[in-house]
């Protein structure tokens, strides 16, 4: 009996160590095996788009020969130096260099290299406003090498508020073209890949992961207005403006647009226009040439905890502050006035000046919206008719505004002068690069509508006056147009 016992025994003390040492093995054995498919989503749920078994070298394979390189170019005028002379010498040295004459002013080449992708296969192709803006030659290069240039590349048309540009060439032979997929089902942490030219090295692909959702704000130089950027860590350099980011379905969910660096190259952080966005500008180019947008016509701030403490406002309160009313908008028709906290578009909350500046941009014109406001205490319900924002507003009326040599984007206060052209009526005035300009002929500036609009009413003058600030001084500086 003792013998049974013992046996018994034993082999429960057998059975319980091949356990403790096999089952970790089998464990590792099943760790190993799911890590193998952790590049390929492991789990579909309901509503997702995802694909399983996807090869990041099969969607390279089909997004590339859609990825093209955007090169443009454009003359601007450079002026030479002139040496001064100064007594007791001047009469002296002006006579010992004046056969030695210098050109007043010479013309210098710049060029610009972008990428785009197609989007039809009769040509359409979408990239960056400001891979083109301001160039007068373009040359679009296939992946095969294939070159378009002058008379067949047609600028369909450009929106720089939200820095997208439509391109079509001219051909009869039927181009390979990339999906366009749906933004709005991004998720933050999904595989993506990002295609382009980046320093002129064409069909470059890059992969990372969607990092954040929905940035706005972000500091870029001459725009965006409109922004709603997808973040990425997909490496994005210089001449990948205007490439696609590329979902695992190999759609295009966004065109790269532009990086947040300290060293001019890649940190990991870039930003793409959606492509739900993008679509609407597209559809709006080929139809009519322009964007039609819905325009309120006011003037927004952000609703700051000093604000609402500043004009006893509930704690808890969330919207924004109307600053201002533009004369004859639709806004000045309606029972709006400054001050006024808008918290609501449409049923819907705003959080930001940025979320309610989409919401009216993307209601169609003529539309009667309802805002409900908050007023001296009581909340209230508005109704407003949207116009359309008007062209000047626009690029189609911003290059039909005389050129002063001044290069400017929009600031918190004012907007600020990004480059001062040489030999230009803004060089002999004495702008600066940093200046900001806060009224023009004593119309005050806010934006870039406002300067683009008074510059447009002042046009005839002979001369224009400026009011900038320079550091912590305020200067007024007369402008002499050309005749």
């Amino acid at each position: 009996m003792r013998k049974v016992t013992f046996l018994i025994i034993l082999l429960c003390a057998l059975a319980f160590f091949v356990g403790f040492f096999v089952s970790p093995l089998k464990s590792k054995e099943k760790n190993f095996s799911s890590a193998e498919f952790t590049s390929s989503p492991v789990f579909s749920e309901k509503g997702s788009s995802l694909p399983t078994n996807v090869s990041f070298v099969e969607i390279a394979e089909k997004i590339i020969p859609t990825v093209v390189n955007i090169s443009a170019e454009k003359s601007i005028k450079i002026k030479t130096p002139t040496f001064e002379f100064f007594s007791p010498f001047e009469d002296f040295f002006r006579e010992f260099f004046k056969d030695f004459p210098l050109p007043k002013e010479f013309s210098e080449k710049i060029r610009s290299l972008g990428s785009g992708v197609i989007i039809s296969e009769d040509g359409y192709i979408i990239t960056n406003n400001h891979v083109i803006e301001g160039y007068d030659k373009l040359i679009i290069t296939l992946s095969d090498g294939t070159k378009f240039k002058e008379k067949d590349v047609k600028v369909i048309g450009r929106d720089p508020k939200t820095d997208v540009a439509l391109l079509k060439i001219e051909t009869k032979k039927k181009l390979p073209y990339a999906p366009l997929g749906n933004s709005d089902e991004v998720r933050i942490g999904e595989w993506v890949m990002a295609v382009g030219n980046p320093f002129g090295l064409s069909g470059t692909v890059t992969v990372g992961v969607i990092s954040a959702k929905h940035r706005t704000g972000i500091d870029l130089y001459g725009g965006p207005t409109y922004q709603d950027f997808i973040q990425t860590d997909a490496a994005i350099n210089p001449g990948n403006s205007g490439g696609p980011l590329v979902n695992l379905k190999g759609e295009v969910i966004g065109i790269n647009t532009a990086i947040k660096t300290t060293s001019g190259g890649n940190i990991g952080i870039g930003f793409a226009i959606p492509i739900n966005l993008v679509k609407k500008v597209k559809d709006d180019l080929i139809k009519r040439g322009k964007v039609v947008r819905g325009y309120l016509g006011i003037y927004l701030q952000e609703l700051t905890e000093e604000l609402k403490e500043s004009m006893d406002l509930p704690k808890d309160l969330e919207g924004v502050v109307i600053r201002d009313i533009i004369p004859n908008s639709p806004a000045s028709k309606a029972d709006l006035k400054s001050g006024d906290v808008i918290l609501k578009f449409q049923g819907k909350k705003v959080k930001s000046v940025n979320e309610l500046r989409f919401m009216v941009a993307e209601t169609p014109p003529k539309t009667k919206v309802t805002l409900e406001i908050y007023r001296n205490g009581k909340i209230k319900t508005v109704e407003v008719v949207l116009g359309e924002m008007p062209e000047e507003v626009s690029q189609v009326k911003k290059e039909a505004v005389f050129d002063i040599g001044l290069k400017v984007k929009e600031a918190k206060e004012g907007v600020t002068v990004e480059e001062v052209e040489p030999d230009s009526p803004a060089e002999e005035a004495g702008f600066q690069v940093g200046d900001i300009i806060l009224e023009i002929q004593k119309e005050k500036i806010n934006n870039l509508d406002d300067y683009y609009r008074v510059l447009e009413k002042v046009k005839d003058r002979k001369s224009i006056l400026f009011k900038v600030k320079r550091g912590d001084e305020i200067y007024l500086l007369p402008l002499k147009l050309k005749q």
